[in-house]
């Protein structure tokens, strides 16, 4: 049996955008792109099977760079079995987000063999799935779903307020916008949670993010640049 990744890319905007920074505890600040974990968030709300894995490669930034902050009402504390009473926990916090973004995702439907999915995803496939092993299947659902629009749940940029809209795009058969031309260094950024060392609580992986011309290309997982 042949196996084979194909890359997808999603074209996805937003009225606003909150890509937070896990440094910053109190309030919310976004990082100035999309994130490789919230790119791979949005084309699994579209598709994902325990038979694949969505490996994102590249992110165009289509339109410029934009911020704007809103104050909002949260609740501090944590639900449990005793009543909260929201005037008493009430806490006013700002949020430093990001406006009108526009992307272009890049990423690959990455098939995982029946019998490594065994040893990492015990118990999350079915005979079903044994019987009718092909990349291409899973290929052509994604792509369907996605030319439909599609999703099992709403796909969001950052938090689930920022709602994104997407569709597929076809780069042999239309012509694609150019990014913005703009280059800069994007620092330390969150490169997605490391599930497989730790499946319960992951730790972050990070690495170190650069845009050029609206570019930004994105390690693999098992690559130096991503840092453990």
């Amino acid at each position: 049996m042949e196996y084979y990744d194909k890359e997808f890319c999603l074209e996805v905007w937003g009225a606003m955008a909150c890509f937070t920074r896990p440094e910053l505890k109190v309030e919310r600040v976004s990082y100035d792109v999309i994130t490789p974990s919230a790119a791979r968030a949005i084309f699994e709300a579209i598709f994902w099977k325990p038979a694949i894995h969505w490996q994102v490669t590249k992110i165009e930034v289509l339109n410029p760079i934009k911020w704007t902050s809103i104050r909002r009402n949260e609740v501090g504390a944590v639900a449990s079995k005793t009543p909260i009473y929201i005037e008493e926990k009430r806490q006013q916090k700002n949020t430093l987000l990001l406006q009108d973004v526009h992307y272009r995702l890049w990423a690959k439907l990455e098939f995982i063999p029946i019998r490594q999915r065994k040893n990492e995803q015990p118990g999350l496939f079915d005979s079903e799935e044994r019987n009718d092993e092909s990349p291409g299947k899973y290929n052509a659902m994604f792509e369907r779903r996605a030319k439909k629009g599609q999703c099992f749940n709403q796909p969001y940029l950052g938090t689930r307020e920022c709602v994104a809209s997407f569709r597929l795009i076809e780069p042999d058969t239309e012509e694609l916008i150019a990014p913005i031309s703009e280059s800069r260094d994007l620092g330390i950024m969150l490169y997605d949670m490391d599930f497989e060392a730790n499946l319960k609580n992951p730790p972050a992986m990070f690495y170190r993010a650069r845009m050029e011309n609206g570019v930004i290309i994105v390690p693999p997982k098992d690559s130096e640049e991503v840092l453990r």
